[in-house]
């Protein structure tokens, strides 16, 4: 049974680096649009008794690139693909857990059942928002971590005299890992969401006096959250520049002039999101391709991904 890739539209380069890294072509297909703005989509080649792995993050536009992933899986499990893997590296809809006012679709519910109904018999993502996604997928989720990767390029970033920050309450598990891979202490920052868009910070537990900040968080959307926790922990003695580090930047709305607005060092990000050039601001990418295709490679030999996941 062979391996077959396919990419959707999300992040060419890093299906092309998976690839590469796995050792086999990328897959031929066609993605394109109907002069009524329907998706069509098709693949160019045989995928008949092969073991497929379809590369798509769900970022934004997320509606159209969810469709696409769909329609790829579709596609090879009406061509007689016998096993169809999602590799998902940045998990749209994971913040969508919950009906927060009692009116609400839970869309990760609902996303993760049109993945059951696409015939995609597995799934794998990096760094969810909610980890505890895993509870609402019918199909098996391998829950994959980029914090080693990105631990050792912003390692040499830093000096001695840092601090870990959790930006809010709901990410201290994921900063405990930062700061037991790096070698130093963590304080957290006590937020509460005003909307979409805005936070209000109220304390910060933890001492950061005299330290340089390292705010670590799975995404980076609006930078509504880490703009608020630069100027609370600076406020409370804190030592400018900051370090960003994120497995996946969104950078959408505001959050381009939000992080100008603030003094930092260096935003680490991995390459899970197709990264736009955005010259004034100092960042560095890390790839997670040889993560991916690590994942591709033990799958498809049936092999154990336990250092691999995240342990929360």
């Amino acid at each position: 049974m062979a391996i077959v890739i396919f990419s959707g539209g999300a992040n060419q380069p890093l299906a092309e680096a998976i690839a590469a890294e796995v050792g086999v072509p990328l897959g031929q297909r066609v993605l394109a649009r109907f002069p009524d703005s329907e998706l069509h989509v098709e693949i160019q080649q045989s995928v008949r008794g092969h073991d497929v792995y379809l590369i798509q993050s769900t970022s934004p536009p997320a509606d159209a690139h969810l469709m696409e992933l769909l329609f790829l899986a579709d596609a090879c499990h009406r061509a007689g693909a016998r096993r169809i893997t999602a590799i998902v590296p940045y998990f749209g809809y994971a913040r969508q857990d919950r009906r927060g006012k009692g009116r609400e679709p839970v869309g990760a519910r609902i996303t993760s059942d049109l993945f059951a109904a696409a015939h995609i018999a597995h799934v794998v993502a990096v760094d969810l928002h909610t980890p505890e996604l895993e509870g609402f997928m019918s199909i098996p989720l391998e829950h994959l971590t980029a914090v080693p990767i990105l631990a050792r390029t912003a390692a040499p970033l830093l000096g001695a005299d840092c601090v870990v920050v959790s930006p809010d309450l709901g990410g201290v598990k994921l900063a405990e890992r930062y700061a037991r891979a790096l070698g130093q202490p963590m304080a957290v920052v006590h937020k509460t969401r005003l909307s979409g868009r805005e936070v209000e910070v109220h304390g910060i537990v933890g001492e950061v006096a005299g330290r340089v900040p390292v705010i670590v968080d799975d995404m980076v959307s609006t930078a509504g959250t880490v703009a608020a926790a630069i100027r609370a922990l600076l406020d409370a003695g804190a030592v400018p520049p900051a370090c960003v580090v994120a497995t996946h930047a969104l950078l959408v709305g505001e959050a381009i002039e939000r992080l100008g607005g603030v003094p930092l060092k260096r935003l680490v990000f991995s390459d899970s999101v197709a990264a736009a050039a955005h010259p004034a601001l100092p960042i560095e990418v890390a790839s997670i391709a040889p993560l991916l295709a690590e994942a591709i490679k033990r799958l498809h030999c049936e092999q154990s991904l336990a250092d691999l996941i995240v342990h929360q």
